[in-house]
């Protein structure tokens, strides 16, 4: 059997994220779910010896654990080198679907932003949950499947229109229903997931664009078209946008859904949930009911 090709181009998201990080990048985003990430973490009453930041676009989020006093010291497996030490920090270029560390070495482990473009996505996961201690923690976020949909749109209908046809020029991101029974697939216990979705307003669409590109977001599936995009697309393809997707005030809204993943390594401290047929109560006498048996009668 032949090996699929990979879906993303990571050798050039990270030119991407080079090229956006030189210009500079457009943290809004990523400002957003760090300041989300110090929240969720806040309401976990334990302190953590040694954390991982995988994969995430800045030191933004590896700084904030720091900060925070709940973590001693992060390693930071990071797309880019950085430059200059930081006090508890180290950095290491990695890539994350490929993690050079030994088993059980964090109490947590972070990834804001960047598991969107991993090519095995369980796998990484996997591997994520080994480096993990008994009883350690994952939280994560990704973008999600709604991510730019308005996008996705004007430009599917413009190609179609002018070119008669359709090439991929929008990741298909991960949906919120496949990334609990992942995170269970992955070794995980407790696993949760929930859903963020930001509106961003714009003046326009190229101003859309430009943020793209100063977030390093720009096209990077294997499988996109290599020619220069016509003119004609897209200008019809901004005109559609400005159609369908103004508020009153003609300001374009676009849309980031945000997914949110934790879990824990599994350790025998955690709740577990009874077997089958294990109650020693029943519902219907906890809730002061009348229970009914499916002819009818009480019992």
């Amino acid at each position: 059997m032949t090996t699929p090709p990979p879906l993303f181009d990571t050798a050039l998201a990270r030119l991407r994220l080079a090229r956006a990080r030189r210009a500079g990048y457009a943290d809004f985003l990523l400002a957003r779910v760090v300041d989300d990430l110090d929240d969720r973490l806040g309401a976990v009453l334990r302190h953590f010896l040694r954390a991982l930041d995988l994969g995430t676009p800045t030191p933004a989020a590896a700084l904030r654990l720091l900060a925070s006093g709940r973590v001693d010291t992060v390693l930071r497996l990071a797309p880019l080198a950085e430059a200059g030490a930081k006090a508890g920090m180290a950095d290491v270029v990695a890539d994350p679907e490929v993690l050079p560390l030994a088993p059980a070495l964090f109490d947590l482990a972070v990834s804001l932003l960047a598991l969107q473009h991993v090519n095995d996505l369980p796998g990484a996961l996997a591997q994520l949950r080994r480096t993990l201690r008994p009883d350690g923690l994952f939280v994560g976020c990704l973008l999600g499947g709604r991510t730019l949909t308005e996008l996705r749109q004007v430009f599917g209908q413009a190609e179609s229109e002018v070119e008669g046809g359709v090439s991929p020029r929008v990741a298909p991101f991960a949906e919120v229903r496949e990334m609990g029974s992942l995170l269970q697939r992955a070794g995980f216990a407790l696993p949760v997931t929930d859903v963020e979705t930001l509106t961003v307003r714009y003046a326009d669409p190229f101003a859309l664009m430009r943020d793209l590109r100063a977030m390093g977001l720009t096209n990077v599936l294997t499988e996109r078209r290599r020619t220069p995009l016509r003119r004609a697309t897209l200008m019809r393809a901004m005109a559609l946008y400005a159609e369908r997707f103004a508020d009153s005030d003609g300001r374009l809204r676009a849309t980031f859904e945000i997914l949110w993943l934790s879990g824990w390594a599994p350790h025998a401290s955690q709740q577990t949930p009874l077997k089958p047929g294990s109650a020693k109560t029943r519902l219907a006498d906890a809730l002061g009911t009348t229970e009914r048996n499916p002819t009818g009668t009480r019992t």
